[in-house]
Order: structure tokens, then sequence, then C-alpha cells
């Protein structure tokens, strides 16, 4: 399967489309679908729960989650790469037990709704958001801020749903796995070393804050 430009994986994602993000060998070395949150239907949760069989996740911004409230799982993090989730959640009106499809749609809305506050939420629930780091994948090279850096490239709503694929066996697909996943429900696939080249590229990385005049023995200079 053809590795998917990094500009046709944001212009998917600014269409409502589901794509497949993959990191490094040497890091988890996983694929995952990823989602712009305010596209998430019950359709594309089910999709993710019988195809992907992961953990599906909601990656937001660490300001977002302070407003609603949700401090992390835990206080210190042992994880290898250390995944931030937060405590998890359900939308607390609108929906019953929380884990049909509808309901974790239900709640991803609910999530990046402006209007929602930390009392709309129950806790726990099942969905689980994840804090991305700030500066996305030029400082953390995870799913998690590889997801919302799509979705900002895309001009859309900072967070997006992810779920990692498995194989039938249940074991982790791979990349060879995850090709033929991608040609058989027709999804483009991109790597986040490609994401952070991207990045580099395209974005001014160091910006002046501040400038001084600077009188020498040989000559005044602008520093």
């Amino acid at each position: 399967m053809k590795t998917a430009t990094i500009p046709e994986l944001i212009e998917d994602i600014r269409n409502g489309k589901m794509i497949i993000l993959v990191d490094n060998e040497d890091r988890e070395n996983e694929g995952d679908l990823i989602v712009a949150a305010q596209y998430c239907t019950p359709d594309k949760i089910n999709f993710m729960a019988t195809y992907g069989k992961g953990l599906i996740c909601i990656a937001m911004t660490q300001e977002r989650l302070q407003e609603l409230g949700l401090p992390l799982m835990v206080p210190e993090n042992s994880d290898k790469f250390c995944t931030a989730f937060t405590v998890s959640v359900d939308a607390k009106e609108g929906t019953t037990t929380g884990i049909s499809a509808y309901d974790r749609a239900k709640t991803v809305h609910v999530l990046i709704d402006p209007r929602t506050k930390p009392q709309d939420l129950n806790k726990p629930g099942h969905i689980f958001p994840l804090a991305a780091k700030k500066g996305g994948v030029l400082v953390r090279a995870g799913h998690t801020e590889g997801s919302l850096d799509l979705t900002r490239l895309a001009g859309l709503y900072p967070a997006a749903v992810m779920c990692e694929i498995l194989n039938d066996d249940g074991t982790m697909a791979r990349r060879p796995d995850l090709d033929k996943f991608a040609e058989k429900h027709n999804l483009k696939i991109g790597t986040i070393e490609d994401l952070i080249k991207f990045r580099q590229h395209k974005e001014r990385l160091v910006h002046r804050v501040s400038e001084a005049h600077l009188p020498t023995e040989y000559g005044d200079f602008t520093i």
C-alpha cells in the first residue's frame, strides 16, 4: 500500500474521512485509526470497535481538558511512552450506559462542545481522553500529538478520535498488516515521521522576540 503524503492525509481529515497513522518501528510500531472529533459518528465508532478493536480515545488539548476539569488518570505516569490518559468520561445527558456506539459518539461531541461544563460529564466512563503535548509531534512523536496536528492543519477543531488496530487473532497490526487493512477498507495510511518532516519544512520554528543594540570596538551591532 502506497504511503499517503501529509497533504493527502490533511485533505481526508478535513473531509471527515478516517485515516491510519503509523509511528516508528522503534517506538510503539502501531497504526491508529484517526478521525476528526467533529466528524465522529456512531458508524465511525462502530467501525473502530469492530475492525480496529483497540481502545477508543480522544486526543485533546491540555487547555480544553483543564476547562473540563479532567485530571490525569494517575499522578505519576510510568507508561513507557508517557501516554497522558485523563480519567475516562461519559456524557451525562443523552446517553444510557455509555458504551454503545451512539453513546460514545455523543460523549465525543459533548467533550468538544464549548458549552460543556465539568458537571455535564460522568466519571469514569467509556471514552478515554488523552492530553496532547504542546508543540505536537515536534515535541512528542506519538499518535496523540499526530492526530491533533492533523486536525489543526486541516483547520478543524483540535481534537481527534483514535483507536489502535489489532489483527483478527488479537495481536498488534504491524506495517504489512496495516497496509492490507488500509487497502481492504480504502483508507489512506501515513506516518508520524512524515508529519514531523512536513511541519519542520512548512513552519517557522524560530521567532524573534526581542532585539538589542550592541556597541563594540568593531562597530555597532543589532542582536
